[in-house]
């Protein structure tokens, strides 16, 4: 052999050596590296099965709305079809009815459903209220695909009771929070500037794409739509807002049958609000016009003018609708959306120190 080729082999032999005899090396002083053994777990607990049946239950009532938008590509000027935003939405009826919130849909030019089996379907406004945040689209599926969620109602709701919310926070695939009822008959403000009175309050985590999507309680039934969240960051922050269901169970009905929420009306305008305590006048809505012929009209109510010596003329002030205070015009307004045209209610009225109820059969207002 050369001698060349002796030094390589020879330490070739030793570095084997040495590998076989660390090999052969006692396991002392080496880390075990093999699996743990698996402990079983034993059966869930009750509220984590009950969590469980009710997220099978209520998830396939639940959908994801995307809101589309046409935007002119810059290049080849052609108009295509891009994402706007996402919200959640629920199966109101076997109709295909979906309920969600106004602000979800809100300038779309197009929408699409997609139901819980990743189905899609494109949606149709049937109608929508913004003064509630509400809004109903339709979708064309089968009946065996749009099982509606049970209703349940606000007004059993008590402040520490459990409740669920299914959504789609960030566009993700469906997801279930808990938490619990935090505070009832709080008032937020709605996209338009009218406020939402008897909203509650809850901890249960709710994201930006949640909007829309159903509140439960632990017996699965609606019991609001989740809306807002107060949060700087736009992150949950624990604290969330839903529209009571009964709000949206009186709403929801009229907005499929008529498209809009045809307000009952008195036939009446207002003078700004700060003109009461100027005039000294109790709190309430001053009327600076009565509409001939009208409702209020028909019932003697007589609007403030402006004397011939330039002084006013007593007019009345609307205090209260059927014994409930009225205090503004959104009062008013908010009183007034829960009848329908042709009901009667009775109007406190004011006029010159004096206090008298009058019958009104309401009209309805103008589209």
């Amino acid at each position: 052999m050369r001698p060349t080729l002796r030094l390589p082999l020879l330490l070739a032999f030793v570095l084997l050596a040495v590998l076989l005899s660390w090999w052969a090396m006692p396991t002392n002083g080496r880390t075990e590296a093999s699996p743990r053994t698996v402990t079983p777990r034993g059966p869930l607990a009750a509220d984590e099965l009950g969590n469980i049946e009710l997220f099978r239950r209520a998830g396939p009532s639940v959908v994801h709305i995307t809101n589309i938008a046409l935007q002119r590509d810059f290049f080849s000027m052609n108009v295509q079809q891009v994402p706007r935003g996402s919200g959640t939405g629920f199966v109101w009826d076997e109709q295909g009815h979906i309920v969600t919130n106004f602000h979800v849909v809100q300038g779309a030019n197009a929408l699409r459903v997609t139901l819980a089996d990743q189905s899609s379907y494109a949606a149709k406004k049937v109608g929508e209220f913004p003064d509630r945040d509400l809004a109903v689209l339709r979708i064309e599926a089968p009946k065996d695909k749009l099982p509606p969620l049970a209703i349940g109602s606000s007004r059993e709701l008590v402040v520490g009771q459990k409740v669920f919310a299914i959504g789609n926070p960030f566009g993700l695939d469906q997801t279930l929070t808990t938490g619990i009822v935090s505070a009832l008959n709080r008032e937020i403000e709605s996209f338009n500037e009218r406020t939402i009175r008897g909203v509650i309050q809850t901890d249960a985590a709710i994201n930006p794409g949640n909007s829309g999507g159903p509140l439960l309680d632990s017996a699965g039934r609606l019991i609001g739509v989740n809306t807002q969240i107060a949060s700087p960051s736009g992150a949950s922050a624990g604290i969330g807002f839903a529209i009571p269901v009964d709000e949206v169970n009186r709403i929801v009905p009229r907005l499929i049958r008529d498209g809009r929420l045809v307000r009952p009306a008195l036939g009446v305008s207002a003078l700004p609000e700060n003109v009461n305590a100027t005039l000294k006048l109790p709190k309430g809505v001053a009327l600076v016009q009565v509409a001939p012929g009208g409702p209020a009209a028909r019932a003697g109510l007589q609007p403030f003018k402006r004397a011939d010596d330039g002084g006013v003329m007593q007019g009345d002030v609307i205090t209260a609708i059927n014994d409930e205070p009225v205090a503004t015009l959104d009062d008013l307004l908010t009183q007034l959306e829960r009848h329908q045209p042709g009901e009667t209610v009775n109007v406190t009225v004011w006029r010159a120190g004096k206090s008298r109820k009058q019958s009104v059969v309401l009209g309805a207002s103008s589209p």
